[in-house]
């Protein structure tokens, strides 16, 4: 099951829907509509029938899952009553992210991207949290921060959760999980830097831009100990890796990320950036104007395009330090 997230018209303005993703017809299915179609058809009316199929299908795939498994179960459902050539044509559609994440995360489990990290990267498996509310999708535009000098894109897979769970175990952690999805995780490298030298952060260096998309792959269509990772670059392939190359398994992200504390439905975490997949990696800087391409095997491509950088409207003036006494 592939599960994204579109923008449609309709006569109060342009909506958020969900839809269904069938490459093999090159055609995305609108859940919503399919729904209310199908509610007509059985005699409802088309006011209740509208009323309905948007409680079944909202705009939200955070909404859609915390109903748990009646949102899976309606998309079955649609799939076996509904007619998947009557959908909308892949080239047609605008993306959203495909999650609205009330929590986004993002961890340091793969081999090699921190060769010379603290022990303490190898003791616990660490992640940050950053800004959910500047997540894009596929086909938006990335945010060139003020301050930034080199920005970077991050090649990672993103965990999306389907269930309220807490203090998981590596062998329960499967449960929490609805899907998956390709996570770029956008850094600005000299101001991460900086904001790292005060023991806080990551903040600016990583809260303008969190890309993911273009949709969510349900766990049943993947191994994900083996899925062919690549980014390039205005056409010319910069990095590849191998998600079976991970240090902290996917079920020992999920138990640390749940312990003594909740996931919940919608949230997505990343599992840091493969090995080789950042331009800081390669000696290499995205420059305004490239065009991004992350792929994952078995879950498509996230594309995204640099946009021109931010001019600076304030700036924070030093303090003497000992005013601070």
């Amino acid at each position: 099951m592939k599960i994204g997230r579109i923008i449609r018209q309709s006569p109060d303005g342009p909506v958020p829907r969900l839809v269904s993703v069938h490459p093999d017809t090159n055609t995305v299915l609108d859940l919503a509509a399919a729904e209310r179609r199908r509610l007509i058809e059985r005699g409802a009316s088309h006011r209740m029938a509208t009323r309905l199929a948007t409680a079944q299908f909202p705009g939200s795939l955070t909404e859609a899952l915390e109903t748990g498994t009646a949102f899976t179960d309606a998309v079955t459902r649609l799939h076996q009553q509904c007619d998947l050539l009557d959908g909308i044509a892949l080239t047609d559609v605008n993306w959203l992210p495909p999650v609205d994440p009330p929590v986004l995360r993002d961890f340091n489990a793969f081999k090699n991207h921190e060769v010379n990290a603290p022990d303490v990267w190898f003791e616990v498996p660490l992640f940050f949290k950053i800004n959910p509310s500047t997540v894009i999708g596929t086909g938006g535009l990335v945010t060139w921060p003020v301050g930034c000098e080199h920005l970077d894109y991050e090649l990672e897979l993103g965990l999306v959760v389907g269930t309220h769970s807490s203090n998981l175990t590596p062998e329960t952690a499967h449960r929490a999980l609805f899907g998956v999805t390709v996570f770029n995780d956008f850094s600005a490298r000299n101001l991460l830097r900086y904001e790292m030298d005060g023991r806080l952060g990551p903040a600016k260096g990583k809260d303008f831009c969190t890309a993911i998309g273009p949709w969510v792959v349900t766990l049943d269509e993947l191994d994900l100990s083996d899925l062919a990772m690549s980014a390039t670059i205005n056409g010319e392939q910069w990095s590849a890796g191998n998600s079976g190359s991970l240090v902290w398994s996917i079920g020992e992200i999920l138990a640390y990320a749940s312990r003594s504390e909740p996931l919940v439905p919608g949230e997505v975490i990343g599992t840091g950036t493969v090995a080789g997949g950042s331009g800081w990696e390669l000696g290499r800087r995205l420059a305004p104007g490239d065009v991004v391409q992350l792929d994952i095997n078995g879950i498509g491509s996230l594309v995204n395009t640099v946009g021109d950088p931010e001019p600076a409207r304030w700036n924070p003036q030093p303090r003497d330090r000992s005013s601070a006494r």
